[in-house]
């Protein structure tokens, strides 16, 4: 079972120093038959995994070796999680110091889904005065029995503008009350989980080593990654950058670049679903006030061109590289409200689904909290159907 793992140890000690990148890391996807997570002698290994480091993408050979030379030294690896198997030792593992790493991804299989359903929850905020919400979220999670759980960002209340003892102590809140769930999770950051970049508030030094995506990568490991499930190939992305203190929506170019990587070995006949904080497109920017200036403004200057901060200011980028495929869905949070954006001729559903955090108001109107529920049958998406906490 696909789980949040917090990660410790070593990519502790790679985050604090300025290490250099192992020159090599390489192992096995294999069948765990005794459930051991060591890789015996008569375990056959898993052939045509994707197994990355964020930048790198290889595919494991017909004993399910793979090997990746020249890391990224992002502080971790992960591999797609193929369709049929699942791990209880996680999709991703922490990577050491040592010139050469060995890494090895024990998988058992699971039995295979035409059908299935998800939740896509979003905007947790999670604070010790909020757990009320997530007993609220956890409840309908428990009740509904999806198959995973999909959390498109702003998992704690503030890591922008806190110290770093107080953001960490949130991420480590969050990371518990995701524990008490006994279905899996997948996670994705938003701009709250962007580390001291407020640093008028927090008080942070961008030397930190924390500092940005950092944090987030130390708890949750790769803040961009794919898994497939039921025949489909979801992609989680990070869709914040930011500049100097102001956070934008933007897919950056190692991360896209990685993307075209990951595509590569998906079939075009896949349904793709990818899911993000920051939407590509959204329909909410006509519904509040213009704002130029402040921390809550509309735009950004973003390397010398004034962009929207709310929405995916390279969607076009994006789009062209995914819509190439067979893309019907993209989901996304932020805003703290549902929404579906359809247009004529354009393949792609982009949706919004509101914040586990509690009800909005936008332009006068009243949005209430909740989740969406997905099922999908042989690869067909269904409209979703909204649930609220």
């Amino acid at each position: 079972m696909t789980r949040i793992l917090p990660l410790v140890g070593l990519l502790c000690c790679f985050l604090l120093s300025n290490a250099t990148p192992p020159s090599s890391i390489s192992g096995y996807v294999f069948l765990d038959s005794n459930h051991n997570g060591i890789k015996d002698d008569n375990e056959k290994g898993i052939k045509g995994v994707a197994v990355s480091d964020q930048v790198n993408l290889v595919v494991t050979d017909d004993k399910g070796y793979y090997q990746i030379r020249g890391s990224a030294g992002f502080g971790c690896i992960f591999i797609s999680m193929p369709d049929g198997y699942t791990s209880d030792h996680g999709y991703w593992q922490k990577v050491g110091m040592a010139a050469k790493v060995s890494i090895d991804f024990p998988l058992v299989p699971t039995a295979p889904h035409t059908s299935f359903s998800f939740i896509q929850a979003s905007d947790t905020h999670i604070s010790e005065k909020t757990l009320d919400r997530m007993q609220k979220f956890r409840a309908v999670v428990d009740s509904v029995k999806p198959d995973f759980v999909i959390i498109t960002g702003d998992l704690v209340k503030d890591a922008l503008r806190v110290p770093e003892g107080e953001a960490r102590g949130l991420f480590e809140l969050f990371q518990k009350e995701i524990g008490k769930m006994n279905t899996p999770i997948w996670c994705i950051p938003g701009n709250h989980e962007n580390f001291g970049i407020e640093r008028q508030l927090s008080l942070v030094s961008p030397k930190n080593p924390f500092y940005g995506r950092n944090m987030y990568r130390y708890y949750f490991g790769p803040d961009y990654y794919s898994f497939n499930y039921g025949g489909c190939h979801f992609i989680g992305l990070n869709s914040l950058s930011f500049e100097d203190l102001y956070y934008y929506g933007h897919v950056d170019s190692t991360q896209l670049e990685w993307l075209k990587r990951d595509i590569a070995v998906v079939p075009l006949s896949t349904p793709i679903i990818t899911f993000q904080h920051v939407p590509l497109f959204s329909g909410v920017l006509s519904m509040s006030a213009f704002k130029d200036n402040g921390f809550d403004r509309t735009v950004e200057w973003e390397n010398g061109v004034l962009q929207y901060r709310h929405v995916v200011s390279n969607a076009q980028e994006v789009y062209a590289i995914l819509s190439k495929h067979n893309y019907p869905l993209a989901l996304a949070g932020h805003h703290h409200l549902q929404q579906k954006l359809t247009m004529e001729g354009v393949q792609t559903r982009f949706e919004q689904t509101a914040a586990v955090i509690g009800p909005s108001e936008e332009a006068g109107l009243h949005h209430p909290s909740g989740v969406t529920l997905y099922r999908v049958v042989n690869g067909v998406i269904d409209e979703g159907r909204f649930i609220r906490l």
